[in-house]
């Protein structure tokens, strides 16, 4: 029998029995929009976050969308985001007709560099959208201490679980946004979360992620008049998660803290085997102010030192059956946003060095210890 090829996929939801059992509830009863489902895990995502508002939607996507809407971003606003995130972090600021101002990263930390973040701000600066880039939360005390009056989104698409000075993702700026996409930690197919402390901005979020009606369906079918529709006092959208997505979500939470526990250790073993390497830099940060949610580990390639380049040593793992995938890109470097804003590569040297050097290696909670010491030999072996 031919033995097959192994392949240790860059990343894989851990799913099954119980998430399987979970949606039956929402299948028997035929609550299958959003309803008591998305509000058990509403619940229960904002006790883990600790922040007293979260709202369950479709995406990170329409989550930073919202966000931007209920902080009244428009035209001629300014919106300062990470050249080195994934393009929906300035899509979003399109989507409200505003500008959207690139800002370098450090590419020891793929986060917003504070020198470049100071430059870039102005009067027309509407709001801040620091990426809490592959679990690690961006430095938020010196952002507000740049800009102490402008409004930060946090994009925590990598971060649920993560934290920072003590103090989880997401209520530490005015509005997080999360996403459950399969790459993540914890998953619900696709969907997202935004968090808020702030009791206005969750009224208005509330109602512009159901079509910006006064109360929610659930409210509106449980009440003593669910014949009568509800005011309809805003522009909405409907970004409502369904409770399948949410009976999924309320199993996945509870496994949050174990997942990054596990990944916690194996990243700790990938630091030491692999910083061994002189062409390779293993993720740096302190760990008495950052709780690191590990939803990727993401290599710094030094083409000075390596044996091949970047791309050729990916090919190479994957010959070798191991998946890699760049960090992300750089979104200025990207075809649509360099058009249209006339902007060079090189303009962002921080995130030119990501775009270009940085590679992610497997790191999720259905892999094998065997898995992780194949992955750190081939790569030691590479010459």
């Amino acid at each position: 029998m031919e033995q097959t090829k192994r392949i240790i996929q860059i990343s894989l939801p851990v799913t099954g029995e119980e998430e399987w059992h979970a949606t039956k509830e929402p299948l028997m009863t035929g609550w299958l929009t959003s309803g008591p489902k998305v509000s058990e895990f509403e619940k229960l995502f904002a006790t883990r976050h600790q922040v007293k508002h979260a709202f369950a939607v479709t995406s990170a996507t329409t989550a930073l969308h919202l966000a931007l809407v209920a902080l009244n971003v428009g035209p001629g606003d300014e919106v300062i985001v990470p050249a080195f995130t994934w393009v929906s972090t300035a899509n979003v600021v399109l989507y409200c007709g505003a500008i959207v101002v690139f800002a370098d990263v450090d590419p020891v930390t793929f986060n917003i560099d504070m020198n470049d973040l100071k430059r870039r701000i102005t009067p027309k600066t509407k709001a801040i959208i620091p990426v809490h880039l592959f679990g690690l939360c961006a430095d938020i005390d010196a952002i507000k201490s740049l800009a102490p009056n402008i409004p930060i989104i946090e994009d925590g698409a990598c971060a649920a679980g993560a934290g920072y000075k003590g103090k989880p993702a997401g209520g530490l700026g005015d509005i997080g946004c999360f996403s459950f996409h399969p790459r993540k930690s914890v998953t619900t197919g696709e969907g997202g979360m935004v968090t808020t402390n702030n009791d206005q901005l969750a009224e208005l979020i509330g109602m512009l992620r159901n079509h910006g009606a006064s109360i929610s369906e659930e409210q509106r079918h449980k009440g003593p008049k669910p014949y009568i529709l509800p005011e309809f006092n805003l522009m909405g959208f409907n970004y409502r998660m369904t409770d399948l997505q949410g009976a999924v979500g309320v199993v996945q939470i509870k496994k949050l803290d174990k997942f990054i526990d596990e990944r916690e250790k194996w990243a700790a073993f990938y630091d030491k085997e692999l910083s061994q390497i002189e062409w390779i830099s293993v993720p740096k940060f302190d760990r008495s102010v950052y709780k690191h949610g590990w939803q990727s580990y993401v290599l710094l390639i030094d083409e000075k030192k390596s044996p091949m380049k970047r791309n050729d040593i990916m090919e190479y793992l994957q010959q070798h059956g191991i998946s890699t995938r760049p960090g992300t890109h750089a979104v200025h470097m990207l075809g649509f946003y360099a058009s249209k804003y006339n902007i060079k590569a090189s303009d962002f040297p921080g995130a030119q060095a990501a775009n270009d050097l940085s590679m992610s290696i497997p790191l999720h909670n259905r892999m094998s210890p065997e898995d992780f010491e194949y992955i750190v030999n081939v790569i030691k072996n590479i010459k």
